[in-house]
């Protein structure tokens, strides 16, 4: 497949993915959501682990996984706990917040990205990274008036700054899926099985102090959005993963275009969740991927 074609089905399965997962928390206890969507993933790769072990023939080479040493099975162990921490940021945020502010929100890790290279690496931005940013922040403090008008104040808002956690977490993943494709080259489906595998590791004892109320809960309600936050992850993964790999692509095209992600999720957030302003928020938005792009081109 294209690698195009791949990031910008990719973009729309997240976009898909961010509406799931707003359907299942909202007024939901996040713990054992997290807990049945990653064993979703888990299962359906575990099936696969199995079909790999004892019919290897039967399955494509895209979904084969390559056989690990201890140290590699450590390195995936921290690719998990990476988005682990992530994903505890904005379940919870997603959870608290709109969609039509929190999807945007999520898209701007890439700014993250920039921002850590500035602070620890000693990088400056050049022009277009400039623009990009000013942008950004310029359409964020749109979106923060807006955002006001729904009692939702950025500066002192814990959901808005647990958002800001999870991007940041978020950012780093995105840095170790570099590495680990092109550094130490795992294989898509190797890092995907493993990753998934070793997320109910790290869930399981959350869930567990849940379910022993070691701390104040809130109800769980089952939906069936549940496991398809897995589903469309796992799809959204995988050919996200794909396109990186494609000796052609070109990062910042990709990173750029799987923003699109957002516009589904806020058109959703609209449509499904009835949220107010949206019109009003637009401009913000389409300023907020429009900076992202512009900050991304800038890395070329």
């Amino acid at each position: 497949m294209n690698w195009v074609v791949a990031t910008l089905l990719s973009a729309f399965f997240l976009g898909i993915y961010d509406l799931c997962t707003k359907q299942s928390v909202r007024h939901n206890a996040v713990t054992p959501v997290f807990f049945f969507s990653t064993l979703t993933g888990a299962l359906v790769w575990t099936a696969l682990l199995l079909v790999n072990y004892f019919q290897p023939h039967l399955l494509p080479p895209s979904l084969v996984t390559d056989p690990l040493t201890l140290h590699q099975h450590l390195q995936l162990f921290l690719k998990s706990a990476v988005v682990a921490a992530s994903w505890m940021g904005t379940y919870y945020a997603l959870k608290h917040l709109p969609l039509s502010l929190g999807a945007p929100i999520r898209a701007t890790s890439p700014l993250l990205t920039l921002f850590g290279a500035v602070l620890f690496l000693g990088e400056r931005p050049n022009f277009l990274e400039t623009i990009g940013i000013l942008t950004t922040l310029a359409s964020f403090v749109g979106l923060s008036v807006v955002g006001a008008r729904e009692g939702i104040h950025f500066h002192r808002n814990k959901w808005f700054w647990s958002l800001i956690v999870g991007n940041f977490f978020g950012a780093m993943s995105g840095i170790y899926d570099r590495y680990l494709f092109h550094t130490l080259n795992f294989s898509v489906p190797t890092v995907q099985c493993w990753f998934s595998i070793y997320l109910i590791v790290i869930f399981a004892p959350f869930t567990l102090g849940w379910k022993l109320k070691l701390w104040p809960r809130n109800v769980f309600v089952w939906r069936w959005s549940i496991p398809f936050i897995a589903l469309f992850l796992l799809v959204a993964d995988y050919l996200y993963f794909s396109a990186l790999r494609h000796p052609d692509a070109l990062v910042s095209v990709v990173m750029s275009l799987r923003r699109a992600s957002t516009l589904v999720a806020f058109a959703g957030g609209l449509y499904f969740f009835k949220e107010v302003n949206g019109w009003k928020k637009l401009p913000a938005v389409i300023g907020i991927l429009i900076g992202i792009v512009l900050t991304i081109a800038g890395r070329r």
